[in-house]
């Protein structure tokens, strides 16, 4: 079990905050994805109090007032920073802090989060919370990551989460008598041009917030470099590039009456 330093975590995210929106295009896809099912599977349009876990610099958030009728957006993330991501409105209100040692606000149509809940230590104590706060028939809708997520950084460093399986997650869930209307996942894969754009391409996302033993110097990172092409391919003309596998589990679920 890794152990997450969140303090850490918020200083990496507030690092890359700035990056982030650019680069993180996994994120941004996975976003999208989430809000189509939601789409398909919430039974109405128009929810008055709406709570997500991770806001940070708000891919989901705007999303979700693009495409919902919301009285109340209730906004959660570890550092105030984030809160530059937003402009000012009624409608939002802010709970900053570790979501884990957070009251949930109550009285809630729909939980949201997004390339979020991997950072919890311990997801069915969030699930319970979620089940409390939820109106009857409310919905929780996430995306998270399995186990595939990040595989070639974790079997190159030995640094990384553990992921949850999506059967784990399922488990979880229906422990806490959840309806799951849809549960599923994929793999995304990202290619870059050499060994060092991977490297780039993290930093600037943040999520290499778990890597604090990990220390960088000109002959580790040459090492990485070379070790790196075990997962590179070559393209149709004949180039070599670097893969990047991203492992997404998406949920929409609902409590029951």
């Amino acid at each position: 079990m890794v152990n997450i330093d969140k303090s850490q975590v918020a200083q990496r995210f507030e690092k890359a905050a700035q990056s982030y929106t650019q680069h993180a295009v996994v994120q941004k896809q996975i976003c999208q994805n989430l809000i189509g099912l939601m789409q398909e599977h919430l039974c109405k349009n128009s929810l008055d109090r709406v709570f997500e876990i991770g806001c940070g610099s708000g891919n989901l958030s705007h999303l979700l007032m693009q495409n919902f009728q919301i009285n109340q957006l209730l906004l959660n993330d570890l550092y105030h920073e984030v809160q530059q991501h937003f402009t000012e409105s009624k409608k939002l209100q802010w709970l900053i802090g570790d979501i884990e040692q957070l009251d949930f606000p109550q009285f809630l149509d729909l939980i949201a989060s997004s390339s979020a809940l991997q950072w919890i230590c311990d997801l069915e104590a969030i699930f319970k919370k979620c089940s409390e706060a939820l109106t009857q028939r409310g919905y929780l809708c996430f995306s998270t990551f399995g186990p595939q997520n990040l595989k070639e950084i974790k079997a190159l460093t030995r640094q990384g989460l553990d992921y949850l399986s999506i059967e784990s997650i399922q488990q979880k869930l229906m422990q806490q008598d959840f309806e799951i209307l849809h549960l599923s996942e994929n793999i995304e894969t990202l290619t870059f041009q050499n060994p060092k754009e991977v490297l780039q391409h993290l930093k600037a996302t943040g999520v290499t917030a778990t890597a604090s033993q990990h220390r960088w110097n000109k002959q580790s990172l040459q090492q990485f470099y070379q070790d790196y092409q075990q997962f590179s391919e070559l393209d149709q003309n004949g180039r070599r590039h670097y893969q990047l596998s991203y492992h997404p589990i998406y949920c929409i679920a609902r409590s029951k009456p």
